[in-house]
C-alpha cells in the first residue's frame, strides 16, 4: 500500500470525509486516512499510474476540505508549521478588538452594525465559505454548516453582537483545539521518534562514509559511535558497549553487548565504538517495522470508533431536524414568538456538533497504541487494543514463551564428589561434542579445563567417552552406562539426565532442562490481577515436563505432546465457546505457532527471539520477550477503554444537558459554544492522559 503525507487536516471528521470521497474514485481499490499522522494510505486498482492519481488527488482535496493539500517531501520549518495558527490568532485578536469597540465606544446604531458586520466577515468568512463548498459536495451536516446557519440566523433576528461573539469564541475554541491536537501529535510522534537519520558505512580502505540507512546493503559493515542510534539490524563484529534498548523493548536499564551479539535498529549506543555487519536492509529492519506498525495502526479501527462515526452521521441530522421543528412548530401551532424560538433552534444547532466524539475517540486509541509502543509492545490496530478488554482466556506456548527455549544445567547430583567436580568431569568429555546438551554443560562449568581426554569416542544419541589419566570416563544417558555394567540412580527431577562414571564407578548425574523465564510466574499472577479468568499452556513437550512447568507457574490447565495442528484445534474449541471463555489471546514465538496465532481472537508474538513468520501473523508483538508485557498491554487497553468511554459519556451528558437548556430558552449562544468547542477541548486533553500511563 502506498502512502502520501497530507497537510491541513484539523479534525477527524475532515479525515473521514476525505477518506469517503477518495474511496469513490474509479482508480482506488482501498483508501484510509489517519487523522493523527495526517497520512493517506491508498491502493490503486492497477489501471492508473500513481503519478496521475496524485495529480487528480491534489485537485480534488481542496474541493473536499479547503486548506488540505498533499505535503511535499520536504521537512517543514517551524515557521511554516505555525503559519496557519499565527494567521488565525491575528484574526482572533482583530475580531476581539472590533467586538470590544462595539461594546465600549459610543457609536451610532448604524456604525455599530457596520463594525460588527465587518468583524463578522473577518472572523467567520472562512467558516461560511467552507460550509458552502461542502454543501456543493453534499456535505451538509458538519460544524461549518451548523455554525454558519446559527450565526447568520442570529444576524437575521438582530443579535449582531452575539453572532460575532459566538463565531469569535468558536474560533478561539478551534485555535486552542488545534494547539491541543498538535501537542498530542508531537507527543505521540515523540514516542516513536526512533528513526535513525544516518549510518556510518565502513569502506574497504577503512574510511567512514556518512550515508542514509536506506542505501546500506546486507553484509556491509557500519560503525556506531557513542551516543548514536543503531541505524540497522546487525551483528557486532568488534567492540563492547552498553546499549539503551528502551525504545524497542521498554527496558529502562541499558544492556551490555559484545561481539557476536545481535543489535536492533532504533536502540542507542551509550559507551564504546561498535563495528557491525548488517543483517537486514532498512525496509525490513526493526525500526522500520515499528514505525510502519504504529503510524498505520489506526487504519484498523476499533468497534467503538466505527460506532461513533455511524452515530455522528445519524445524530447530527436528527438534531438539525429537531431544530427546524423547534423554530417552526411553536410559532405556527401555539402562536409563540418566532424570534424567540428561532434563537433557541440556532442554539440547538451549535450544540449538536459531535466534534468532541469524532476527534477524541480516535486520538485516545492512537495514544494507547503509542503508549504501548513506548513499553515495547507493538499493537497493529486499535481494534486489537480494544479486543484486549474482553479477553478472559490466555493461552501460552511453552518453549521460548514461558521458558527460555535453551538448555541449561538445573541440577548436579554428586554421590562422592563436590558438585563442581562432577560438573568439570562432565565438561571434560562434552568439550568434544557439538550437541546442545553438551554445550549447556560446558556453559555451566566454572572451573578451567586443564586436562584433556584421549581416545575420545562418541555414540550418537547415547553419550561420549575417553581416557582421563589412562582411565575410562563415561558421560551419557542411563541405558548406555547400564549396558557397560554400571548401575545408575533414577533422578526425581524433571528434565534430561546425563550420568557420569569414572573407572567403572558411578559418580552421579546432571539434569539438563529448559528453564522458566524469570518473569513467567509474575506474568501469570499479573494476568489474574488484570481480569484474565483462566490460563492455559499448550506444548509439544512430554507430560511430566508440561505438568512441572504448569504447576510451578500456577497455570490453570495444560495440554502436552501436541502437534501444531493440535494447538489450532485446542484454540478453536476455546473460541467456539465464547460464553464460557470470552475472547482468547494466544502467545507464541515459533514458526510452528503461526497458524494458531492467526486462529486466536488476539495473537501475541514474542518479538525479540520469535520467528519472522510468527511476528507477521500476530496482532501484537512483545519486543522484549517478557510474558509480563502481556499484562501491561491489557492494563493499557483497560485504561484506554476507560478514558475513551469517559469522553463519550462526558460529551453526551453535557450536550444533552445544554440541548435541554437551549430548548427551554435558558442557555444562550455562549453556553452553546462551550457545549461544543469547550467539551471537545476537554475531551482531547483527557485523551492525552493515556500518554502518561506506565
Amino acid at each position: 500500500m502506498s502512502q502520501l503525507q497530507l497537510a491541513g487536516i484539523d479534525c477527524a471528521a475532515c479525515a473521514t470525509k476525505i477518506e469517503k470521497h477518495v474511496n469513490q474514485m474509479a482508480s482506488i481499490k482501498n483508501c484510509s486516512v489517519n487523522f493523527t499522522t495526517q497520512q493517506l494510505n491508498y491502493e490503486l486498482t492497477g489501471q492508473q499510474a500513481a503519478g496521475i492519481f496524485e495529480q487528480q488527488l491534489a485537485q480534488l482535496l481542496p474541493t473536499i476540505e479547503p486548506g488540505v493539500s498533499i505535503q511535499q517531501p520536504v521537512a517543514p520549518t517551524p515557521k511554516s508549521k505555525s503559519h496557519r495558527l499565527n494567521y488565525n490568532l491575528i484574526r482572533i485578536l482583530i475580531s476581539a478588538c472590533g467586538l470590544g469597540i462595539s461594546y465600549l465606544a459610543p457609536l451610532s446604531v448604524s456604525v455599530k452594525t457596520i463594525l460588527l458586520l465587518a468583524t463578522f466577515i473577518v472572523i467567520g468568512s472562512d467558516i461560511i465559505w467552507t460550509a458552502l463548498k461542502n454543501i456543493q459536495h453534499g456535505e451538509w451536516f458538519d460544524e461549518h454548516f451548523l455554525m454558519s446557519i446559527a450565526t447568520i440566523g442570529a444576524f437575521g433576528i438582530g443579535q449582531y453582537a452575539e453572532a460575532v461573539g459566538v463565531m469569535l469564541f468558536y474560533q478561539i475554541g478551534e485555535y486552542f483545539q488545534s494547539l491541543a491536537v498538535n501537542h498530542s501529535r508531537r507527543s505521540i510522534a515523540n514516542l516513536v521518534a526512533i528513526k535513525p537519520t544516518f549510518a556510518n558505512r565502513l569502506a574497504a580502505d577503512g574510511s567512514i562514509q556518512v550515508v542514509a540507512p536506506e542505501v546500506i546493503q546486507v553484509g556491509e559493515q557500519i560503525v556506531v559511535k557513542p551516543g548514536e542510534k543503531i541505524p540497522l539490524d546487525g551483528l557486532i563484529t568488534a567492540g563492547d558497549s552498553y546499549v539503551d534498548t528502551s525504545t524497542i523493548t521498554g527496558e529502562s536499564v541499558p544492556r551490555a553487548f559484545h561481539p557476536g551479539d545481535e543489535l536492533l535498529s532504533g536502540t542507542i549506543n551509550q559507551a564504546g565504538f561498535l563495528t557491525m555487519t548488517v543483517t537486514k536492509p532498512y525496509a525490513d529492519s526493526t525500526v522500520a517495522k515499528i514505525l510502519d506498525l504504529v503510524e498505520n495502526a489506526s487504519s484498523q479501527k476499533a468497534p467503538t470508533e466505527n460506532f461513533i462515526t455511524r452515530f455522528a452521521k445519524i445524530y447530527t441530522p436528527i438534531v438539525v431536524g429537531v431544530a427546524v421543528v423547534m423554530a417552526i412548530v411553536p410559532p405556527i401551532v401555539f402562536g409563540a414568538p418566532f424570534g424567540d424560538w428561532l434563537y433557541r433552534a440556532l442554539i440547538f444547532l451549535v450544540i449538536s456538533c459531535p466534534c468532541a466524539l469524532v476527534i477524541s475517540i480516535p486520538l485516545g486509541f492512537f495514544a494507547g497504541i503509542g503508549t504501548a509502543s513506548k513499553n515495547g509492545i507493538l499493537i497493529k490496530g486499535s481494534n486489537y487494543l480494544e479486543a484486549l478488554n474482553t479477553v478472559q482466556t490466555a493461552v501460552f506456548d511453552k518453549t521460548g514463551t514461558l521458558t527460555q527455549g535453551s538448555f541449561s544445567v538445573t541440577t548436579v547430583h554428586a554421590l562422592n564428589h563436590q558438585p563442581a567436580q562432577l560438573l568439570t568431569l562432565a565438561a571434560l568429555a562434552e568439550q568434544h561434542s557439538t550437541h546442545p546438551i553438551g554445550q549447556s554443560i560446558l556453559a555451566a562449568n566454572q572451573t578451567p579445563l586443564k586436562e584433556t581426554l584421549t581416545d575420545v569416542q562418541e555414540s550418537a544419541g547415547h553419550g561420549i567417552c575417553g581416557l582421563l589419566n589412562g582411565q575410562l570416563l563415561q558421560v551419557g544417558n542411563a541405558s548406555w552406562l547400564q549396558a557397560s555394567g554400571i548401575q545408575t540412580s533414577t533422578p526425581v527431577e524433571i528434565g534430561t539426565s546425563v550420568h557420569v562414571a569414572y573407572q567403572q564407578n558411578y559418580l552421579g548425574y546432571l539434569i539438563i532442562a529448559d528453564t522458566v523465564k524469570p518473569d513467567a510466574q509474575a506474568a501469570i499472577t499479573q494476568l489474574k490481577q488484570v481480569g484474565i479468568h483462566q490460563t492455559i499452556m499448550l506444548t509439544g513437550d512430554n507430560q511430566p515436563v508440561a505438568q512441572q512447568v504448569s504447576a510451578h507457574l500456577g497455570i490453570d490447565h495444560y495440554q502436552s505432546e501436541l502437534l501444531p495442528q493440535d494447538k489450532v484445534t485446542a484454540v478453536a474449541k476455546l473460541t467456539a465457546n465464547r460464553m464460557v471463555n470470552g475472547k482468547v489471546v494466544f502467545v507464541g514465538d515459533g514458526i510452528n505457532d503461526t497458524p494458531v496465532l492467526a486462529r486466536a481472537d488476539v495473537g501475541v508474538a514474542m518479538g525479540g527471539l520469535g520467528s519472522d513468520a510468527a511476528i507477521e501473523a500476530a496482532d501484537i508483538v512483545l519486543m522484549s520477550d517478557e510474558p509480563t508485557k502481556l499484562a501491561t498491554a491489557i492494563s493499557i487497553a483497560h485504561y484506554t477503554h476507560h478514558i475513551v468511554w469517559e469522553n463519550i459519556i462526558f460529551a453526551l451528558v453535557v450536550k444533552a444537558l445544554f440541548l435541554l437548556l437551549g430548548a427551554l430558552g435558558i442557555a444562550t449562544m455562549w453556553e452553546a459554544v462551550f457545549a461544543d468547542v469547550g467539551v471537545t477541548l476537554i475531551a482531547i486533553l483527557n485523551a492525552l492522559r493515556i500518554l502518561k500511563k506506565h
